[in-house]
C-alpha cells in the first residue's frame, strides 16, 4: 500500500471536494458509541475544529477503538465524504485506525469548562483546550503580520542583544547576568563585587529593551524593528505585567513625534484588521466565551480616528471628572491605569494617544520640548487596558542628552557609545515600544497576560 502523507485537518475541512484516500493525526477530544460505529471528534491543533471521524464496527481493532478516550493520539486513513450529520461539511469514513498514544483516565482537560487559573497549573497541556489553541495561532498570525506591517514599509529587521550593559530605562528593575560563585564572589579592595573576574568584565543584566541599539541601526538603515523578548525585574503581581514579555520596537531616523504617533495608531489598526481577517473561528470563540463586546470594540478602534490629547490636558479633564479614583491625579505624577481607562473608555470612549509629558516622569533618551519643561513622549492607550505602547522623538542634541543624563544621576561615560551617535551625523529620530502581549490581551479579550504567552514567568513563578 502506498503511505500517504497527512492532511492538516485545517486544509481537509476546507476542502472542495470529497477525497478518496486521506490520512489524518491528531488527539480524540471526545469519542462515542452508536450500534454499529463510533464516532470521534479528532484535533490536530491546525484549526478550532474539529474533523468527526466514523470508525465502523468491522475495523480490525474496532475493540481497541472503543476503549480511546479524551487525549488519546490516533493516525486515521479513510475516505472523506459529505457529513450526514448536522454540524460539519465534511467526515471521516475510517479504513484504518492506528492508535499511537493512549490517554491514562487521569487526563486533565476533560469535555467540561475549565478555568483559566486551572489551566495555567497545567501550561504543559492547555495548548490542547479550545481556548488557549486558539490564543496560540492568534499569537502566531500576529507575530507573521507584525514582521509583514514593517517589511511593507521598508523597515529592516534588526537583532540587538538579549545581555547588555546598560539600564535603557533607568527603572533599575534589571535581571543580572553573571557566572560568577555567588557562594563566594570575588571582591576588590574596596570590598565591592569585582566584576572584571565575571564571564563579561563588568556587570551585565537581561535587557529591558532593544531601544538604544536600535537607535545605532536607524541612524545608517533609516528604518529599523527589533522584536524579541525583554525582560523586567519588577516585583509586580498585576494581570498585566510579566518578568519576560516580547516587545516590538520601531525606530526612525529623520523623523518626529507626529510621525512616530501616526505610525503607532496605524500599526494598532493593522493588526486588529489581520486578526479579524485571517483568524475568524477563533476571534468568533473569544467573542462567545472570553468577551462579548469584543468585535464592537475592535471594529469600533480600527474604524474611527484615534484621539490625541497633551499629558496636561489630560491632567485636567481627569481633575475635573468628579471621579473617584484610587491612584492621586496631579500635574508631575505617572498616569495609572485607571486613569489610562477613564480616558479612553469614559471620556473619548476610543484609543487615545496622550503626549507631551513632564521631563521629570521620563527617562533620560527623550527629546525636550521647547518649553524646557515637557518631552516629546507618547502613549498610546486604548480601551480595557490603558497603555498599549510607549514612544517618543528622542533627544538629537549632544549637550541635551548630556544634560538629561546628569539629571537622571547617570555617568555619560558610561554611555559614550550612545552619544558618540549625537557627535557623528545626528539625526532627528523617534520610535515606540509595544508590548506584544498586551497587544494579545487587546484582540484577544483574554484577561490575564498569563495566558497570552505559552509559558509565563511571574514574581514567584517559573514552573515548567
Amino acid at each position: 500500500m502506498t503511505h500517504l502523507s497527512s492532511t492538516a485537518i485545517k486544509d481537509a475541512l476546507q476542502s472542495a471536494a470529497p477525497i478518496d484516500a486521506m490520512r489524518v493525526q491528531g488527539w480524540v477530544r471526545t469519542r462515542r458509541d452508536s450500534k454499529d460505529f463510533s464516532f470521534i471528534e479528532l484535533n490536530d491543533g491546525s484549526s478550532l475544529r474539529n474533523l468527526q471521524i466514523i470508525a465502523r464496527n468491522t475495523l480490525s481493532n474496532y475493540a481497541d477503538i472503543q476503549r480511546l478516550t479524551t487525549g488519546a493520539s490516533i493516525a486515521v486513513s479513510g475516505t472523506m465524504v459529505a457529513s450526514q450529520g448536522k454540524g460539519q461539511k465534511w467526515e471521516l469514513i475510517a479504513d484504518n485506525i492506528e492508535v499511537i498514544g493512549t490517554a491514562e483516565d487521569s487526563y486533565p482537560l476533560q469535555k467540561k469548562g475549565h478555568t483559566p487559573e486551572f489551566l495555567r497549573e497545567i501550561a504543559h497541556l492547555r495548548p490542547r483546550s479550545n481556548l488557549f489553541g486558539s490564543v496560540f495561532r492568534v499569537r502566531s498570525r500576529l507575530a507573521f503580520a507584525v514582521h509583514q506591517f514593517f517589511q511593507e514599509r521598508g523597515f529592516v529587521y534588526v537583532h540587538t542583544p538579549i545581555i547588555t550593559g546598560s539600564d535603557c530605562e533607568g527603572a533599575g528593575e534589571l535581571f543580572r547576568v553573571t557566572t560568577l560563585n555567588t557562594a563566594d564572589m570575588p571582591r576588590n579592595t574596596s570590598g565591592e563585587v569585582d566584576f572584571r573576574k565575571d564571564f563579561f568584565a563588568r556587570p551585565t543584566y537581561l535587557t529591558v529593551s532593544g531601544q538604544l541599539e536600535a537607535e545605532a541601526l536607524a541612524l545608517a538603515l533609516s528604518k529599523v524593528y527589533t522584536f524579541g523578548p525583554t525582560f523586567r525585574a519588577e516585583n509586580s503581581n498585576t494581570s498585566r505585567h510579566a518578568s519576560e514579555f516580547w516587545m516590538i520596537e520601531p525606530e526612525m531616523a529623520f523623523c518626529n513625534l507626529n510621525s512616530n504617533m501616526d505610525l503607532a495608531e496605524e500599526f494598532v489598526k493593522y493588526l486588529i484588521a489581520d486578526a479579524r481577517k485571517h483568524c475568524p473561528d477563533e476571534m468568533e470563540l473569544f467573542a462567545k466565551f472570553v468577551d462579548k463586546e469584543l468585535l464592537a470594540r475592535l471594529d469600533f478602534v480600527v474604524d474611527r480616528p484615534f484621539q490625541r490629547i497633551t499629558y496636561t490636558g489630560a491632567v485636567d479633564l481627569l481633575k475635573k471628572s468628579g471621579e473617584k479614583f484610587e491612584f492621586p491625579i496631579d500635574y508631575g505624577l505617572n498616569l495609572q491605569s485607571e486613569h489610562e481607562r477613564w480616558l479612553t473608555e469614559k471620556h473619548f470612549k476610543c484609543p487615545v494617544t496622550v503626549f507631551n509629558f513632564p521631563k521629570e516622569i521620563k527617562p533620560f533618551y527623550m527629546r525636550v520640548n521647547d518649553d524646557g519643561k515637557t518631552v516629546a513622549a507618547m502613549d498610546l492607550l486604548v480601551p480595557g487596558i490603558g497603555e498599549i505602547i510607549g514612544g517618543s522623538q528622542r533627544e538629537e542634541r549632544l549637550e541635551m542628552l548630556e544634560e538629561n543624563m546628569r539629571r537622571h544621576k547617570m555617568d555619560p561615560a558610561d554611555y559614550k557609545w550612545y552619544l558618540d551617535l549625537r557627535r557623528y551625523g545626528t539625526a532627528s529620530h523617534s520610535g515606540f515600544g509595544l508590548g506584544f502581549e498586551r497587544m494579545l490581551k487587546f484582540i484577544t479579550g483574554v484577561a490575564n497576560i498569563r495566558d497570552v504567552i505559552p509559558f509565563a514567568r511571574t514574581p514567584g513563578s517559573a514552573e515548567f
